[in-house]
């Protein structure tokens, strides 16, 4: 299972009016920790920044699964609840979860994370659905790790 990291990026931003602005951008990136979700993130915005930039916090996100959609622009978190019988007492019990949906609307984002959870067995109910302020999701290229590791060898 994965471990997510959100990773704000403080930067200088040249703006349409050609001034520069000190920006702090959210990113999530997949890491095993820390330490790792720095460096990752570091990695990853290198190629897009011109000029210094600094890792300006890390924070750890508990999240069960993504849903990627290469149409959509913006990303949505899903709290969802999954619904549990108690065999003793037989009384409801909901447990919350959180997924991130890439889509262009809410609307969108309903419908990608339906198509994602279509073979899923058990009750689940949708609590809520909210526009996140992040930019991008980097996930653990699992082939670039291997191959790295390979060549450490």
């Amino acid at each position: 299972m994965s471990q997510w990291f959100e990773c704000k990026v403080r930067y200088d931003k040249m703006m349409e009016n050609g001034m520069q602005k000190v920006v702090t951008e959210p990113y999530l990136v997949d890491a095993l920790s820390f330490t790792e979700a720095e460096a990752r993130i570091t990695e990853e915005m290198q190629p897009y920044i011109s000029g210094e930039f600094s890792v300006a916090a890390v924070k750890r996100v508990k999240l069960t699964d993504i849903f990627y959609n290469p149409a959509g622009d913006r990303w949505y978190k899903v709290k969802t609840m999954f619904i549990t019988i108690d065999e003793k007492s037989g009384a409801e019990k909901k447990t919350a979860t959180f997924q991130m949906v890439q889509a262009s609307d809410i609307k969108e984002a309903l419908s990608v994370y339906d198509a994602g959870m279509k073979d899923l067995m058990a009750n689940i109910e949708v609590a809520a659905i909210t526009e996140t302020p992040l930019l991008d999701v980097f996930k653990e290229d699992l082939e670039r790790t291997l191959a790295d590791k390979a060549a450490q060898q």
